[in-house]
């Protein structure tokens, strides 16, 4: 025994030196360290040009300029294919040397002499973090969504406080509700405040949590969860990221199989009306197995999707309680400004606009903070005098070209600022313009983003020719191309109805018309580059007056 004790521990001992060997291999000076969520939004932005998985934990992401980062492997199935729909570049790399052998070496042998004690000692570790079962202190006074959503939300509460009433009436209510949309928009937040407001404890866990090394623990996990939900009476079950253990089955994974298996099993068993709800979040329904969505399982959904202006304006006012706000700053015109800002995005704007003010030594919260903060979720940090003069010209009369396009092809939008400070996302630049909130949009609105987005590279075209032009406009492209899909795609407005043929003869008039809508106002777009190389930043009233000239 004390000879197996030994090994282990010199097993545990190797498996840290070399895991601290890797990590110090990987930290590279001026590699930079990404969280999970600024990772994707520099990859839908355009700022990611390749990925690397090695299996380490991390992927590396390598941005235009050459410059690595890292950020954590998220462990999702369709990480992969997001990043191919963006059009970045995915290299699948596998370790090499001797490290990473000695590493999994020393991995084996420590799960070999810790698998004896997995069994019981997992579970029980597993049911402590997944007791939650105190009444949530939040309400929906504390959150602020749209009021369908809202509405749906309080027919559950009466369920939970009185699920009698709904039997009397012969009502089926369902078992399960699945809250989708975009991430940051507060499913989770949603419904812990569900289970406040019906008085109910509250169980919560990641999908990702179940998914184990060892066939048969995710199943047991579930089992547990829903037995300790069970005891408590009425309750609410939240399972966050379901589509790690409920996408659409294969043979691939067991363990996962298994454990979806045990959730359908479990949500079968337990009686309707029973005071029992299961929700789940996800930012992709369609991912998720048809067992899983059909009748009798998680069969009515919930939108969660970004907030209107109305609703903007409620969950800035939510944050806003603990800020002091200078009287100038409007929270109205705020909403109105962040079109398309999620929950997470307005509450981290106005948190980076309290850090800025506290950093001035301010007593209070002023307009220019709430600028700073815009611009700082938007675009990142600006890094003033990076720049070579060349480029400097060069990004003045790409975004130039951008403002001209959206001043004259896409009426609607109000140019708000335009800069050719470089950010901390990679951007040499960046136009800041605010569109019309609506539900529709007409071929030729469509047409006009387009336009807008393709301003930069065709004001790069006229200023360096085509042979010249840079890779500043790669995010533009990608925009563009996604706008052209879905228009020869989903919205059928191509001429041919042969969806890739009509996207590039879409792409085609789109720079057609941006081509001759510059040429027309070079006057104005010269003159508007000219006097960003010469103030580095421009606002709303002096961009207006050179593009009403």
């Amino acid at each position: 025994m004390k000879h197996k004790k030994a090994m282990g521990a010199a097993a545990l001992l190797l498996a840290l030196v070399l895991s601290f060997a890797l990590f110090s291999r990987r930290q590279d000076a001026g590699t930079l360290r990404l969280t999970y969520t600024e990772f994707w939004d520099m990859a839908r932005s355009g700022l990611i040009s390749r990925v690397i998985m090695d299996g380490s934990g991390e992927w590396q992401a390598v941005l235009p300029d050459g410059r690595h980062a890292l950020t954590p492997d998220p462990r999702a199935a369709d990480g992969k294919e997001r990043l191919l729909a963006m059009d970045i570049d995915v290299e699948e790399a596998q370790g090499t040397g001797a490290l990473p052998l000695l590493g999994a070496a020393a991995l084996l042998l420590l799960l070999y002499f810790t698998r004896s004690s997995r069994g019981a000692a997992g579970l029980k570790s597993f049911a402590a973090v997944a007791d939650e079962s105190a009444v949530p202190p939040v309400t929906f006074q504390d959150v602020a969504a749209a009021e369908d959503t809202l509405q749906s939300l309080r027919d559950l509460v009466d369920f939970l406080r009185a699920p009698e009433a709904f039997r009397s009436c012969g009502a089926r209510f369902p078992k399960g509700v699945l809250l989708y949309g975009p991430p940051g928009n507060g499913k989770t937040l949603l419904a812990r405040a569900l289970a406040g407001e019906a008085k109910a404890p509250f169980f919560a866990m990641n999908g990702a949590d179940f998914v184990q090394v060892y066939v048969g623990v995710g199943a047991s996990r579930v089992r547990e969860l829903f037995r300790k939900a069970r005891k408590a009476g009425k309750a609410v079950i939240f399972i966050d990221e379901i589509d790690a253990i409920g996408k659409k089955r294969d043979s691939a994974n067991d363990e996962r199989e298994q454990t979806l298996n045990a959730l359908l099993t479990e949500m079968s068993g337990f009686q309707e009306g029973g005071g029992i709800i299961v929700l789940a979040a996800t930012n992709r329904p369609d991912t998720l197995d048809e067992a899983l969505t059909r009748e009798g399982r998680f069969d009515r959904r919930i939108e969660v999707g970004l907030p209107d202006v109305k609703a903007r304006l409620q969950i800035l006012q939510v944050h806003a309680k603990n800020k002091p706000l200078d009287e100038a700053v409007s929270l109205e015109a705020l909403a109105r400004r962040t079109t398309l800002f999620s929950g997470a995005q307005l509450e981290t704007l106005l948190n980076e606009a309290a850090i800025r003010a506290a950093r001035s030594q301010r007593k209070s919260i002023g307009q220019k903070e709430i600028d700073e903060a815009f611009c700082f979720v938007t675009v990142g940090e600006e890094r003033p005098g990076t720049l070579s003069e060349k480029e400097k010209r060069v990004t003045a009369w790409h975004e130039a070209g951008h403002a001209v396009a959206t001043r004259f092809l896409l009426p609607g939008a109000k140019i708000e600022k335009l800069s050719v400070i470089p950010s901390s996302r990679g951007a040499a630049g960046y136009t800041m313009s605010v569109q019309e909130e609506r539900l529709l949009h007409t071929r030729s609105e469509l047409m006009g983003m387009l336009c807008a987005a393709l301003g930069g590279r065709c004001a790069e075209e006229m200023l360096l020719g085509r042979q010249d032009v840079t890779t500043g406009a790669a995010g533009d492209l990608r925009r563009a191309r996604e706008i052209a899909a879905a228009m020869a795609g989903e919205y059928a407005m191509g001429p041919t109805g042969e969806p890739e043929k009509d996207r590039r003869l879409i792409l085609e008039e789109a720079f057609q018309k941006t081509r001759a809508c510059l040429s027309v106002h070079e006057t104005v777009l010269q003159s508007l580059a000219e006097a960003l190389i010469e103030r580095e930043t421009l606002y709303a009233e002096d961009a207006g007056k050179i593009l009403a000239a």
